[in-house]
């Protein structure tokens, strides 16, 4: 493998080769649920997004140290400065403790993640947690001058900050157009400029979650926690920020401000970001109430959705684009998903039962296939085209049964590295149909069935043979009936 990863930085809108700063140590750090609802599929793609990356670099000899937050406060109403909080919303309507609703749906979130097979990052920090440092972090950049305190309020300065560095260098905004387009919220004359951010908030009477500081009762910032944990756990210089596109602004563009104001230079090498899932054109959110969660997904309980699809299917069909495109729901695309997975995991199944051969030279060159399944994920983890390799990888399987294609032990071998390596190590797939057929009970049982039905065959007994056939059908096995017998496996 020669070529070295690529990955697409927004930040420059260039691929760039993958350079850590302190190899062979990476620092990523990746924005995190807010905890106030179920996830849903708008939350599994950076998460599957950002779990390939980490499989990746762990699996080039990388030691990566990935933080990935739990947003618990801070993060009011439509992403502003005013309103209520979403968390301390949901446990005044449930009449619960805030900390109550957090802990239910971070659980609720891991068990996803788990289905999803997602693997856990190295640290998980909330940002209740870390008021502390949000709070040190503040006074860190008032006395660098780019905040003021306003009624016990702290707000960022963004057109002070603008004299010095560029906000905007993320996601091309304009700070001139910023102020002619930006409406004036009300209640937000505290101010000096429309444009200004929330460092710190003063608490009303009403708000539940509040903690005293130099200021007064009062509650940290939405962007701030992302600044204060990622510097704290990866340093003031770190390699990968990742997250949803929606969050280029205005959250990752004011954690760029915050901590080039707090450090003097910038902190984060590479910006990464995956692109929406859509519903009928519509980014799907929870703001915007199209969303389907996961569990619903996973059971098939959403009117939405024509059937149940497995954690692993949704895990697939999220691969199956690029992570920069824009992936529009549907069951058609799901259920296409669905039987790729299959067709892949049935012929890492049917590796088994080629038949090695004792060639000087062999006819498929399979090492060819593993450089070109590196070159597709060097080239920004472009997982689609991985995924069209490994479905060449099934062809020659096919080829081999069927086509009396010649392979030897080693090129087998071989081709059972590539599923391992890139459909399961890499791409995270569990291999469940196969884990399913091994079950040694489980076959056995199933075996024992299809005996009984072969004997009713025999004693052209027709009802009973084609009742075992439709009871196994309905319980998601496939019957194929042969010169030598039948064989069954799981839809």
């Amino acid at each position: 493998m020669e070529q070295k990863l690529s990955v697409y930085n927004t930040l420059t809108r260039t691929k760039e080769v993958f350079e850590p700063l302190h190899a062979p140590h990476v620092g990523m750090y990746v924005c995190g649920p807010t905890v106030y609802g179920d996830p849903h599929l708008g939350h599994a793609r950076p998460a599957i997004t950002f779990d390939i990356l980490f499989r990746y670099l762990t699996h080039l000899g990388y030691k990566v140290r990935y933080v990935r937050n739990i947003t618990d406060v801070g993060h009011l109403e439509n992403d502003a400065d005013e309103g209520e909080d979403k968390i301390g919303k949901k446990a005044r309507l449930e009449e619960l403790e805030p900390m109550e609703v957090v802990q239910y749906y971070t659980n609720r979130y891991h068990k996803a993640m788990e289905m999803l097979n997602v693997l856990p990052p190295s640290i998980e920090p909330h940002a209740s947690g870390h008021i502390i440092e949000q709070i040190e972090t503040i006074k860190k950049i008032l006395e660098n001058g780019y905040a003021y305190e306003s009624n016990g309020s702290v707000y960022f300065d963004v057109e002070k900050y603008n004299k010095d560095y560029d906000y905007g260098i993320l996601s091309h905004r304009n700070i001139e157009e910023m102020l002619n387009t930006t409406r004036e919220l009300e209640g937000q004359d505290e101010k000096r400029s429309k444009v200004d951010f929330a460092l710190w908030k003063k608490a009303s009477p009403e708000h539940i979650m509040r903690w005293p500081s130099p200021w007064g009762i009062g509650f940290p910032g939405w962007h701030l926690e992302c600044s204060a944990m990622s510097i704290k756990y990866l340093g003031n210089e770190f390699d990968i920020h990742g997250g949803g596109l929606d969050l280029m602004f205005p959250h990752h563009e004011c954690e760029i401000a915050q901590n080039t104001a707090m450090e003097k230079h910038q902190v984060v090498k590479y910006w990464i970001h995956n692109n929406m899932i859509t519903v009928d054109g519509q980014k799907m959110g929870k703001s915007l109430g199209n969303f389907i969660t996961l569990e619903e997904f996973f059971t098939g309980s959403h009117k939405l959705l024509a059937q149940a699809y497995s954690p692993m299917t949704i895990r697939f069909f999220i691969l199956l684009s690029n992570y920069r495109s824009i992936v529009n729901f549907s069951n058609e695309s799901l259920q296409s998903a669905e039987k790729l997975l299959f067709r892949l995991l049935e012929a890492y199944d049917n590796i088994k039962k080629i038949n090695p051969q004792n060639i000087t030279s062999d006819d498929v060159d399979i090492s060819f296939l593993e450089n070109r399944c590196y070159r597709a994920l060097n080239d920004d983890l472009n997982t689609a085209v991985l995924i069209s390799l490994l479905c060449e990888a099934s062809n020659y399987v096919y080829l081999a049964l069927y086509q009396d294609v010649l392979m030897t032990v080693d090129s087998i071998e071989h081709l059972k590295k590539i599923f391992d390596t890139f459909l399961f190590d890499i791409l995270g797939i569990r291999n469940e149909a196969s884990s399913a057929n091994n079950n040694e009970a489980f076959g056995k049982a199933v075996d024992l069935l299809l005996d009984i039905r072969q004997k009713a065959k025999e004693n052209k007994d027709w009802a009973t043979s084609d009742q075992i056939r439709n009871e196994l059908a309905k319980a998601g096995f496939e019957i194929k009936d042969g010169k030598d017998g039948a064989e069954w496996k799981l839809k």
